[in-house]
């Protein structure tokens, strides 16, 4: 398999402050990557770089086999799909879920001029039932609940048939019927051997859908541990990455954390 990601040594640093310091970490074509870590710790930094908003202040980055500072992001761009809560303040909330995901084909974020043949529009239909939004496609964005958002936000992301997807907290603000839709589907996407490789940024090991395969830990800008979920997701790193005495446990294809009771 070859690296879709490749970071190495990469730094990024604002105000003599580093965000994320010398991390080192690649992802593999069939790989769904977690990215866990508490508030502050780097990893929508790390998701930036990713997606190629952010250049390194130093180290090497390279997206599915483009060097950035050697290539021309807005067109590596088309080849990821992003999907962040940045993306909802870009959206106009007058147009509809069908307008905010065919827009995504052009790359643009507002309805213009432009033309939608069949295909596109079969495509942005597909997507959207997928993400079990079939019903809403003539709701206008602005009217939508928050997990009605998110999952409008990656169907979007998908539009392109990206090669790297990448997700920022899909799960964060949702209610528990919310959440496990959404981990739900993440899992079906997760499974499926024709999806993109993948990379989510999370603070909950119960957001970890079924079908992810690594861990990225990260704490203070710097990567903890890294590697596959079944060995690399363990009480002792969880607790290290947040600071705080932790125990996991798995339930099947899923996980659980809490911290230990004091005294």
């Amino acid at each position: 398999m070859s690296d879709v990601l490749e970071l190495v040594d990469v730094s990024v640093v604002r105000e003599g402050r580093a965000l994320i310091d010398q991390v080192s970490w690649s992802v593999a074509e069939g790989e769904r990557w977690v990215i866990l870590g508490p508030n502050g710790a780097g990893k929508t930094t790390l998701l930036q770089v990713a997606a190629t908003y952010l250049f390194p202040t130093s180290g090497a980055a390279a997206v599915l086999g483009e060097k950035l500072g050697e290539v021309d992001v807005f067109e590596l761009r088309q080849r990821i799909g992003l999907a962040s809560a940045a993306m909802f303040e870009k959206l106009p909330a007058e147009q509809t879920v069908l307008q905010c995901v065919l827009t995504a084909a052009y790359g643009m974020t507002v309805s213009w001029r432009e033309q939608y043949d069949t295909t596109d529009e079969q495509r942005a239909l597909a997507l959207l039932d997928r993400l079990g939004m079939s019903e809403y496609t003539t709701r206008k964005f602005g009217t939508l609940s928050e997990g009605e958002r998110k999952r409008t936000l990656i169907a979007r992301a998908l539009m392109t048939d990206p090669e790297l997807l990448l997700l920022d907290e899909p799960a964060a603000g949702l209610d528990l019927g919310g959440r496990e839709d959404l981990v739900r589907r993440l899992g079906a996407l997760a499974q499926d051997a024709h999806a993109p490789a993948m990379a989510m940024v999370t603070h909950h090991v119960e957001e970890i859908a079924p079908g992810f395969t690594h861990v990225l830990m990260i704490r203070q800008g710097k990567v903890l541990v890294a590697g596959p979920l079944d060995t690399t997701l363990t009480a002792r790193n969880l607790s290290l990455c947040f600071g705080l005495p932790l125990t996991l446990e798995r339930h099947g294809d899923r996980w659980s954390a809490q911290g230990l009771p004091l005294g």
